[in-house]
């Protein structure tokens, strides 16, 4: 009797720690959107020009999710979880997002500035791989991956000056994702309801996520690497569905590129700052070369001859994501 009650009350907190996840992801990411609507808004009105508002907010926005995540799980000592949701939205935002959209529709690369930031992206993915080799994050390392995140941001702003003069289509296309008609009050509203409401729903997400994890007997980096890298990004499926339907490929690819640099460079930097520590040795030793994997997968279709992700690539990217996923979970 006593083993049925303790059963019983295990399943209810189950339930009960998966309603509040789905409603912590939902605040996270209503919040995320409503930061970026307000802040794009506010930076057009005060004067701050397209393309630095594009190359910036925009394009960071989307990953405002896995930042308030992995702060809030490196404040209370799960740096594992932290970088679990870096490895495992990077791998999911190319396997798992451009794999569905490119089975929706093919997806074209036509953008200079893309095809300049595939690259960089290896190279930001390899020194993720350099500073994880240890099985350590240090606070050194999180200023870093900081200060290179502010050089790639001022290295991309040059890169797109140059090509807006070319009429570049990725630029085009996320000028018109910039809010007009907006008035300074309304976006500032909009800016501290995202403020808000970020770190309320990361709460929810991590502690809740922790409760499941504990009753399945996974680990922190395990459900870093699943519930909450998949949860986190969903802004980036929206976004690159939107853009693909729309006609915007670049746009559809550009964001899971940038949301890729933004996660190892400034989301991983983040718990390195707030919470040095050692990390479980497979975040190295499996998570990141299946990162790896794909990263270089997607330069290789996206820069061949044909410059596009088809439909049997798409559909290989995500059996590779559910392939990676059953793995996770069957080694649990």
């Amino acid at each position: 009797m006593a083993f049925i009650f303790i059963n019983y009350v295990g399943i209810n907190m189950l339930i009960e720690a998966v309603v509040f996840l789905f409603i912590g992801l939902a605040i996270l990411v209503w919040g995320a959107d409503k930061l970026v609507f307000g802040s794009a808004a506010l930076a057009r009105n005060i004067g701050i020009s397209p393309l630095v508002i594009g190359m910036t907010i925009l394009a960071m926005g989307s990953s405002a999710p896995e930042m308030m995540v992995s702060a809030t799980a490196a404040l209370e000592g799960k740096t594992d979880t932290a970088v679990g949701n870096v490895l495992g939205s990077n791998i999911a935002n190319i396997a798992l997002i451009l794999g569905i959209t490119a089975i929706v529709k093919p997806l074209s690369v036509g953008s200079a500035v893309l095809r300049r930031e595939l690259p960089m992206m290896i190279g930001v993915t390899l020194i993720a791989g350099a500073i994880l080799w240890d099985n350590h994050l240090g606070f050194y390392e999180g200023i870093l991956l900081i200060a290179l995140f502010a050089a790639f941001i001022l290295v991309m702003l040059q890169v797109s000056r140059k090509e807006k003069q070319n009429g570049d289509a990725l630029l085009d296309e996320q000028e018109s994702e910039i809010p007009v008609g907006v008035s300074n009050p309304k976006a500032a509203f909009w800016v501290v309801v995202g403020l808000i409401l970020l770190p309320i729903g990361a709460g929810m997400l991590v502690d809740n996520a922790v409760v499941i994890a504990k009753h399945f007997g996974m680990s922190d980096l395990v459900i870093g690497l699943t519930i909450i890298a998949v949860g986190t990004s969903l802004p980036e499926l929206a976004a690159s569905l939107a853009g693909a339907l729309k006609g915007e490929d670049d746009m559809a690819v550009g964001n899971i590129i940038g949301s890729n640099v933004f996660n190892i460079l400034a989301v991983m930097g983040l718990p390195g700052l707030l919470n040095p520590s050692l990390l479980s040795p497979e975040a190295m030793s499996r998570d990141f070369w299946v990162m790896l994997g794909v990263s270089l997968l997607l330069v290789g279709v996206a820069l061949g001859k044909k410059r596009q992700i088809t439909r049997l690539e798409g559909a290989l990217l995500l059996c590779s994501f559910i392939g990676y996923i059953t793995y996770l979970l069957m080694n649990i």
